[in-house]
């Protein structure tokens, strides 16, 4: 056995002796032997990402194997390509933006007070010892507080401070829809593999995947898979555990066996922070009556603070004059009435059935009549019934049927109420969700 190319095929039949079918498929065959010299072989593959995940989780294997055929040591050397050094970004350091409102997302432009203090030092020490301390940590706090700020200063910091480590961030609704993409496209070794081997995932607004129990399971498996091999996990949510009704019980314990850290809405000195903070990078000035103004009018929402600085940069710029407390009350009205609640529509309560029972708007307005579209269905109609008030005829033409139907279902949705308490607690947040 003289070539490299003879070494190479008896080292793959070895290691499929010692490596799952999907962990070989996945990651040897992405290995390009290179050279053999003496006791050194060398490698090339794609990317960055795989180099990684072979040296760390695949090298003992390949020791293994290549002593067994070579009846000797050797030193592995595994090169990605050129073209591909910017993979192990692409591949974990995905859908997270670095920069946002103008400013980094960065625990330097995090203005922290009394509302956010404890959930700012959990996230700290969660950025400087990933897995050590406060391993799962559970951020939770109503819209617009800061949560996904902090979620993302703990991805910066550690992408900067430790960019060996593979740092993953996404929002829940992103995880169900890869988890449905990849099997429908056969790709779930890939999608476990991706998640499964990162060193820290961070998910945003996790309530979301509550009712969805293949996503719960997945997000299960995963969370267990991370946990018990020393990985670090946060995540934010818009209430504590035991208020998400539709949580797995299994998920909930998980999360509650961490650390809870809440996020309360700014107080005044920290909303005089923001606004101070948010002035100073878009480079303008305000007169300090004009910053305790708008402090004093909008109490519960960071975003919405930001946008009234921004809009005061807009006017100071087109205008070329100072602001007043006259333009600034327009400015605030202005932000409210953008910011205030969708309107309750038919589409809207569709889209958030079809969230909670996996299926699609259209399947809800068709003629399927399997079980699960079914009861989603049912659901629609009770929930329709509930928040529009509309005529039982009315909401019987949005699914071309006729009120009998109508009728029907939101009976059958009554009983299933009554009787399964997950099935209560599924129509109890999709209209709390709307009603937000």
């Amino acid at each position: 056995m003289q070539s490299l190319s003879d070494v190479w095929t008896a080292v793959c039949e070895e290691l499929k002796t010692l490596i799952s079918d999907v962990g070989y498929k996945t990651w040897v065959t992405a290995l390009t032997p290179i050279s053999m010299q003496g006791s050194e072989m060398s490698f090339t593959v794609p990317t960055a990402f795989q180099r990684d995940i072979l040296l760390q989780h695949y090298s003992a294997q390949l020791n293994t194997a290549f002593e067994t055929v070579m009846g000797f040591p050797v030193t592995l050397i595994i090169s990605a390509d050129e073209n591909e050094s910017e993979a192990l970004d692409k591949n974990y350091h995905e859908t997270a933006p670095l920069t946002g409102n103008g400013y980094d997302y960065t625990f330097d432009t995090f203005i922290v007070g009394s509302c956010n203090r404890f959930a700012h030092a959990a996230s700290l020490a969660v950025a400087e010892n990933p897995a050590v301390i406060y391993n799962p940590l559970f951020i939770y706090g109503n819209s617009g507080v800061g949560k996904t700020h902090l979620l993302l200063a703990i991805y910066n910091d550690i992408c900067r401070k430790m960019p060996q480590k593979r740092v993953i961030y996404c929002r829940s609704e992103d995880f169900t829809n890869q988890i449905i993409s990849a099997i429908h496209s056969g790709t779930t070794a890939e999608f476990h593999e991706k998640y499964r081997q990162c060193d820290v995932l961070l998910i945003d607004d996790i309530q979301f995947i509550a009712g969805k129990e293949s996503t719960q399971e997945e997000f299960f498996n995963t969370f267990n898979e991370l946990y018990q091999s020393g990985r670090q996990i946060v995540v934010t949510s818009d209430r504590p555990p035991k208020d998400i009704k539709t949580l797995d019980d299994r998920l909930r314990s998980r999360f509650e066996s961490g650390l809870i850290a809440d996020v309360q809405p700014p107080d005044f000195e920290t909303r005089v922070g923001i606004i101070q903070r948010k002035a100073q990078t878009l480079g303008i000035t305000l007169e300090k009556n004009i910053v305790y103004f708008i402090a004093e009018q909008i109490k519960m929402n960071t975003r919405q603070l930001e946008g009234v600085v921004k809009k005061l940069q807009a006017y100071i710029m087109l205008q070329q004059k100072e602001a007043n407390i006259a333009t600034v009350q327009d400015i605030i009205r202005d932000i409210r009435n953008e910011e205030s609640a969708d309107p309750v529509t038919i589409d809207r309560i569709l889209e958030e059935v079809s969230r909670f029972y996996n299926v699609s708007p259209a399947d809800l307005r068709g003629k399927k009549r399997d079980a699960a579209i079914s009861n989603a269905r049912h659901a629609a109609m009770y929930v329709i019934r509930e928040l529009t008030q509309l005529p039982m005829a009315n909401i019987g033409r949005e699914f071309n049927r006729d009120h009998s139907t109508v009728v029907y279902a939101t009976k059958e949705c009554q009983k299933r109420i009554k009787v399964n308490r997950q099935e209560a607690e599924i129509i109890e947040s999709i209209i709390n969700n709307l009603n937000e």
